[in-house]
């Protein structure tokens, strides 16, 4: 995809701003899927080296993944382009990013089995149910979210947070707390011991 084009594609992700069906945005969104539907194929299909698995995720993410980057596949996203990891980041089997509104995963971040990363929602007016409206996650740093979680659009999970398995995190997540539940609340707050140091 030319540079140009993907560019103007983020920044209308990534401007907050409601994308409407068939727009420019979204119909680069489907040449986008495409794309990371053909990288997934090769991520998932065989096996790879963790080095040539790196090189497929720099691909799929459209930047270079660092060294300490690790990832158990399989892995499924349907766009790619608007991922960001910092090092020492673990992704476990089975995890799905929806990444088109923008998804960061800070330093020492620990994603576990089945994690779903979701960042759109559709208009809730029928006559506009095509539409997008996009919304970044950002999740901090040394954050271990749990199996089966997932985690909606516009959410920010604070630094040493704790996701428990099978919660619908649907609101900020402050640092150094244990969430879980539907929706998930807060369970309790990690002791200075329990704390990254």
């Amino acid at each position: 995809m030319q540079t140009e084009r993907l560019k103007s594609f983020l920044e209308a992700m990534n401007s907050g701003k409601e994308v409407h069906g068939g727009s420019p945005a979204h119909l680069c969104m489907h040449e986008l899927s495409q794309e990371a539907l053909r990288i997934t194929m090769q991520i998932n299909c065989s096996y790879h080296t963790p080095e040539e698995l790196r090189a497929l995720f720099s691909e799929l993410f459209g930047k270079p993944v660092d060294e300490t980057f690790a990832c158990f596949p399989p892995f499924y996203t349907d766009c790619g382009k608007n991922t960001t990891i910092g090092k020492n980041v673990f992704i476990n089997a089975g995890c799905k990013f929806q990444d088109q509104g923008g998804i960061t995963i800070g330093d020492g971040s620990l994603i576990g089995h089945n994690v779903v990363l979701a960042t759109l929602n559709h208009s809730l007016l029928e006559s506009k149910r095509t539409n997008l409206i996009p919304a970044p996650i950002h999740i901090g740093k040394n954050v271990w979210i749990g199996a089966n979680a997932v985690v909606l659009p516009g959410v920010s999970i604070g630094d040493g947070a704790v996701i428990g398995a099978g919660a619908v995190v649907t609101k900020n997540v402050e640092p150094n707390t244990v969430v879980g539940g539907v929706p998930a609340k807060v369970i309790r707050r990690l002791s200075p011991e329990e704390r990254a140091s």
